[in-house]
């Protein structure tokens, strides 16, 4: 198992961020996909047609999301945290994802670099 964390500077408030990551039809225009999310702890998730599943297990409004992704018969959780802070104009997000499975790690890696921060950076950008 391996961990990843990041930071990543994007042009729009926390509460904008928050609602791009957290309001499905949001979601489907920074990502290009059909996605199933809401801001309540305890619901499941799906994004990107299902590639990224799992459960909302903390939800601070425009602050936090904590989330459970599901990687098949893992024992250990992989845990996702996203943290939202006021940075000038902008938020500041800082990622933890803990407990990669070791064959996921790289395209983890750049899944959340291109493409989830990335889109979601570009998103904003415009």
């Amino acid at each position: 198992m391996k961990d990843f964390s990041n930071t990543y500077k994007i042009k729009g408030s926390p509460e904008d961020v928050f609602t791009a990551l957290t309001n499905p039809f949001t979601i489907e225009l920074w990502t290009g996909y059909p996605a199933k999310m809401d801001d309540k702890e305890g619901t499941e998730f799906s994004m990107w047609d299902g590639d990224i599943v799992g459960k909302n297990k903390e939800i601070r409004q425009n602050k936090k999301i904590v989330q459970e992704w599901y990687f098949g018969d893992q024992e250990e959780q992989s845990i996702v945290t996203i943290e939202l802070f006021r940075s000038g104009k902008g938020t500041r997000v800082k990622l933890i994802h803990i407990n990669i499975p070791d064959v996921a790690y790289e395209n983890m890696k750049t899944g959340w670099n291109e493409y989830f921060f990335g889109n979601l950076q570009r998103f904003f950008d415009i």
